[in-house]
């Protein structure tokens, strides 16, 4: 994948998304537990559930090779969608889309939940539902962006990597694997992603509200 110097200057939005996640990080750092608490998403049936978790959950995360994933991801894709759409624009495709995937995650769970096969209590956190999000809308716009993966030797194309990606993510969250991982979250991030580029695509709108 080829960058230009310009690249390294973060924009204002993709700056701001990871100095907030630093903070939130070093906040549970020091307040453990209580910070999950307040701040991570509870189910809505749940007594730990308060309104403003919709939103802080999505700056929260549970470790530091958690978060340096995240946020290596936001650097790398975010930072270009963010100078091709600007400010505004991307912001509000961040948002919604860390929202989507809470809204998928929250169904999903309550069907779990119903089945006896989570916990009302447990907690959610992440910024990796928006950063699916991301990444499906940079390789709908750079689909044969050429990307070397971990633990693959050779590049993928942007396309490939991401459907190979939400193909994982299918099948892990319907056969229980790596528990503990918001795989649907992954996926309503994703399909939120895809459905909102497709719609600016085909308005062409040059503004997003």
């Amino acid at each position: 994948m080829q960058f230009n110097s310009n690249q390294f200057n973060l924009p204002t939005v993709t700056r701001n998304i990871i100095g907030i996640n630093i903070l939130m990080f070093v906040m549970t750092m020091v307040l453990g537990d209580q910070a999950y608490e307040y701040f991570a998403l509870f189910n809505y049936k749940s007594d730990y559930f308060n309104g403003w978790q919709i939103i802080t959950h999505m700056f929260m995360h549970g470790g530091f090779s958690h978060i340096l994933f995240n946020m290596f991801g936001v650097y790398m894709f975010g930072s270009k969608l963010e100078q091709m759409w600007g400010a505004k624009r991307y912001l509000n495709f961040y948002i919604i889309t860390g929202l989507g995937a809470a809204l998928i995650h929250t169904l999903v769970q309550d069907y779990e939940i119903t089945q006896g096969l989570v916990n009302i209590n447990q907690p959610t956190v992440g910024a990796s539902g928006a950063l699916f999000g991301v990444l499906v809308a940079f390789a709908m716009y750079w689909p044969n962006t050429e990307l070397y993966l971990m633990f693959i030797p050779v590049a993928i194309k942007a396309k490939y990597a991401v459907i190979g990606y939400a193909a994982f993510e299918l099948f892990a969250g319907i056969g229980g694997f790596q528990a503990g991982i918001a795989h649907f979250a992954h996926l309503g991030g994703a399909l939120f992603g895809f459905l909102l580029v497709t719609y600016w695509n085909r308005t062409n709108r040059k503004t997003f509200y």
